[in-house]
């Protein structure tokens, strides 16, 4: 058996909870942003969408945690979250090159993330077959 097939309860936890820390952009947008982009906030309309990326992220998170727990729904969990983060790296890198200084760590993470997540889905399929 696939060691991530093996593993991906304890996988999906450990990025869920990881990605879930993003809810901190609600309850603290300005300092949010400036660590993961090192910009600040400039316009009052600039708090509510940091505040609203932060919990949808979060909310995916919420969602690899579920994952984790529920079989019967882990492989949408796994690809809800996959396309999502591949979303954000491809906005990043097509539109975020001046903030890849301060984003690498999580541009790193969430790609092995998707790497896994694929990894899983496409093994999956394997196992099942």
């Amino acid at each position: 058996m696939n060691i991530i097939i093996k593993n991906i309860r304890w996988l999906m936890l450990f990025s869920g909870v990881i990605t879930c820390t993003t809810f901190y952009a609600v309850i603290a947008p300005q300092d949010a942003l400036l660590s993961l982009f090192g910009s600040n906030l400039t316009e009052p309309l600039d708090h509510l969408v940091v505040r609203s990326w932060g919990f949808l992220v979060s909310v995916m998170g919420a969602l690899l945690i579920y994952g984790a727990f529920n079989e019967d729904s882990r492989m949408l969990c796994a690809v809800t979250t996959g396309i999502s983060k591949i979303g954000f790296l491809f906005l990043i890198l097509i539109f975020g090159a001046d903030y890849i200084d301060t984003l690498w760590v999580t541009v790193v993470f969430d790609s092995i993330v998707v790497s896994i997540l694929a990894s899983y889905v496409v093994s999956s399929k394997r196992v099942v077959e």
